[in-house]
């Protein structure tokens, strides 16, 4: 061992820049991983350690279109110290600006329980209180509020009293389509605006003398009054949405990831092959000197060792600190601040998989350079490839498995990470296949008439050719651009068509059944013949699914988000607008009998729900049984209303409801409908659509902004395993170089000789990544992020053009340091 140590450190003085490559390839994956699980690990450990602030409490009980009665709030007050707060979407109506849709907040004195409320500088009251509201600085800026300001807000009219600096338990309370306004209960209640049917959420925080109780207390209240339609939450389940948006984003991107560390296996094989293809001389010497195949395999092993270590560990390190470079550079963009810190379970997968996909892919060129023998010192170059000895392919068997192992089972979903790692080893596999077909039909090709077709296409065939390398290669590269490019276009157009031309302008909420004609006078005094579809709903929530509650279920299964919390649901006699049946029958117009149900079928796939199962919704207070009569297909991209929940008409139009109600108006006139509808009717709260699609975009470009990142790395282990395919076949490309010039060829025709090469390569794969890309990209958008799909032609074409001229200019460049080669002095060296 020391005299390999010895050896190794000697021929690392010597000539350790020929395994730069490696170290740059496995920097750049390691990175791209550790960096990525860092950042999720540390937003998930702030969203862990801020999870009591965000709550506001220790335990939260919430009900919707009600507050607490007399004993329920006895009951709640016996735990501790008590919060209330009631949340609803309102118009805010400025006196000089067009009224705003706003989230307005009511809170008691005791509010917040955990956690600083702060306003701006300037404020005329530090809380809301009276007639004085606290806005947030993103409705100051729309509505060009100053402290002092007149805001009518339903029936009441308020003072500003100050700006936002401050709200602890903001994020908690989940996405919201409008900037918050807070107000205190007694104001609240001026408004006007919490009447039967209304749309509001009561929140009821406490905090616990012993936190440890919460979960328990949270179950104990939804036996005690499980007609009465509560639902509770600790701080461990605080922020359960943005904790699954984290994850699913996060798993996203460490596919990518390991893209890039496959790529950078790739990189790896043929920075080892090169180097030890040119230590074949000191191979032969050594053993000739009596050097043993064990001696010299652990001599170059410790090489390597030592080289990838450097890569993996700046790796590691640029990963620990991507958490601070993300928070100083995008802190502001993100929904919370990362937690400073060392992850150590992101950092440790990443390097395991480093050291994994290190050994996988150099174990054949070190098994090939431990059985080099003296007397093929000369012949080498040229000597037929034989597969790695059977120890060597049951060691690489190993560590596909540990790979594949460590890959699926510490991803949040392990049936995707399983497709994926499955699918980079077929799309490996198939490459390599791919190669070795180009490399045969190259050799049984007649030969064209051009010199320059006809030496590029014998370069893809001679002995001691690269082209299934440079295939797996180019291949992977190729295939992961174009599916980069395809989620990125598709995520593009999402955020340009979330305003298709058939959505409406306006959705109204909180519109009582009898001003309904009133409202439709409003609309039409405003903007002349509008269509307006008015739809009754009321909140409920799935209590049971065939017998089962719900509550006893544990784990929720994915895509069972119907299941979470309340949702808005309605009756129809009739299919409703852009729902279409597609199992079962719907009821008959005048059906009057026991309640049925329609879901949205995909919903009710996720929940394994069929035709004729039993489902029980609690609406206010009161459990609903309906047996399922249909499953239904919804378009919901025209953002108009849709439900996935439908009744029949009879029992369930009985209870307290109001209407939704969608504004179908020219455009032009959002300014004049939001105002002539907040005068005549202030109770009612108008969503613009261009609100709702501001979101949506803004999110979007925050997954794109995301992606693109992480795609920086990959493109980078790409260019670097390209550069790696090149100085693998550095020296065949030497010897041919020698010989072409001393039969009279010039420098311009042995490159364009190599450009031809990289050219036919770079079409025939074309091809390949087009097919593969665009079959990975599709999976990403529509089952990742469930968006339509919809690549851009012309960006999938530059990316493909792009890497193919790349692949071109690298290869041709990469070989120029043959022709400087004199040929006396090659022919000397050989």
């Amino acid at each position: 061992m020391k005299l390999a140590w010895t050896l190794a450190l000697r021929d690392l003085r010597r000539s350790g820049r020929g395994l730069v490559l490696l170290g740059l390839c496995l920097f750049l994956g390691t990175a791209a991983l550790a960096g990525i699980g860092s950042v999720s690990a540390s937003m998930l450990a702030a969203l862990a350690t801020q999870g009591r602030t965000l709550l506001g409490g220790d335990l939260e009980l919430r009900v919707s279109q009600r507050r607490a009665t007399v004993e329920e709030a006895a009951a709640f007050t016996g735990f501790g110290t008590m919060s209330e707060s009631v949340s609803m979407r309102a118009m805010a109506e400025p006196e000089s600006a067009p009224p705003a849709l706003i989230d307005l907040k009511g809170v008691d004195a005791r509010w917040p329980l955990v956690g600083q409320f702060a306003v701006e500088p300037g404020a005329l009251s530090p809380r809301p209180r009276g007639d004085g509201v606290i806005v947030a600085r993103a409705l100051a800026d729309r509505l060009r509020l100053r402290v002092g300001d007149s805001l009518r807000i339903g029936a009441a009219r308020f003072r500003v009293a100050g700006v936002i600096a401050t709200e602890p338990d903001a994020l908690g309370e989940g996405f919201s389509l409008g900037p918050r306004v807070l107000v205190d209960l007694p104001a609240l209640d001026r408004t006007g605006l919490v009447q039967p049917g209304s749309l509001y959420a009561s929140r009821y925080r406490v905090a616990l003398a012993q936190p440890g109780e919460a979960k328990r207390l949270g179950e104990a209240v939804e036996r005690r009054f499980r007609d009465a339609g509560w639902s509770s939450r600790t701080s461990e389940d605080a922020g359960g949405g943005l904790r699954r948006g984290i994850g699913q984003l996060g798993q996203f991107l460490l596919l990518v990831g390991l893209a890039a560390l496959a790529i950078a296996g790739v990189g790896v094989g043929s920075g080892v092959s090169a180097y030890l293809a040119g230590k074949t001389r000191v191979i032969a010497t050594l053993k000739v000197l009596g050097a043993r195949s064990g001696l010299i395999a652990t001599t170059f092993l410790l090489e390597l060792a030592l080289v990838a270590g450097v890569g993996i560990g700046a790796g590691l390190l640029v990963g620990a600190v991507t958490p601070a470079i993300v928070t100083a550079l995008a802190g502001d963009a993100l929904p919370i601040a990362p937690r400073a810190g060392i992850y150590p379970a992101p950092l440790g997968l990443a390097g395991a998989l480093g050291v994994i996909v290190t050994l996988l892919f150099a174990l054949p060129a070190l098994a090939r350079a431990r059985a080099v023998p003296a007397a093929m010192l000369l012949r080498d170059a040229v000597a037929t490839r034989r597969l790695p000895p059977r120890r060597t392919l049951g060691a690489m068997a190993m560590l596909a498995t540990a790979l594949v192992a460590l890959a699926v089972l510490t991803a949040s979903d392990r049936r995707l990470a399983a497709w994926f790692v499955g699918g980079v080893a077929a799309l490996i596999l198939a490459l390599w296949l791919v190669g070795l077909g180009v490399r045969w039909s190259a050799a049984r090709a007649p030969r064209p008439r051009g010199t320059l077709l006809r030496l590029g296409l014998a370069n893809l065939h001679r002995p001691g050719a690269q082209t299934d390398r440079l295939v797996v290669a180019l291949g992977l590269g190729f295939s992961i651009f174009v599916a980069l490019a395809a989620v990125n276009s598709s995520l593009g157009d999402a955020m340009r068509s979330t305003a298709p031309a058939k959505a409406p302008r306006f959705f109204a909420l909180d519109l009582p059944p009898d001003d309904a004609p009133a409202f439709r006078a409003a609309v039409t005094r405003a903007a002349g013949a509008s269509r307006i579809e008015v739809t009754p709903s009321l909140r409920g929530s799935i209590v049971a699914l065939k017998g089962r509650r719900v509550d006893e279920m544990g784990d929720l299964p994915e895509g069972a988000w119907v299941l979470r919390g309340d949702r808005t649901i309605t009756w129809a006699a009739t299919v409703p607008p852009r729902n279409a049946v597609s199992a079962g029958r719907w009821w008959p117009a005048d059906y009057r009998g026991p309640p049925l149900v329609s879901l949205e079928d995909r919903a009710a796939q996720a929940l394994g729900l069929r035709i004729g199962d039993e489902i029980t919704v609690l609406v206010l207070g009161v459990e609903v049984p309906a047996r399922i009569a249909a499953l239904r297909t919804i378009d919901w991209g025209g953002l108009g209303l849709n439900f996935a929940i439908v009744f029949s008409p009879g029992l369930i139009e009985e209870a307290p409801h109001g209407l939704l109600a969608s504004v179908y108006s020219p455009a032009g006139r959002d300014g004049a409908v939001a105002r002539v509808v907040a005068d005549a009717l202030p109770s009612v709260t108008l969503v613009r659509v261009g609100d709702v699609i501001g979101q949506i975009g803004e999110l979007l470009g925050r997954i794109a902004f995301a992606i693109r990142i992480a795609a920086a790395a990959t493109i980078a282990a790409g260019i670097a395993v390209l550069v790696g395919a090149v100085a693998a076949s550095a020296r065949a490309r030497r010897a041919d170089a020698v010989i072409l010039k001393l039969l009279g060829a010039t420098r311009a025709q042995v490159l364009g000789a190599q450009a031809v090469e990289y050219g036919l390569l770079s079409l025939l794969l074309a091809g390949v990544a087009l097919a593969v890309g665009l079959g990975a990209g599709w999976f990403v958008v529509t089952r990742v992020f469930e968006l339509p799909f919809a690549p851009d032609a012309g960006a999938v074409a530059a990316t493909l053009a792009a890497a193919s001229a790349m692949t071109m200019i690298v290869g041709v460049l990469g070989n120029l340091a043959t022709l400087r080669v004199r040929p006396a002095e090659a022919l000397r060296a050989d």
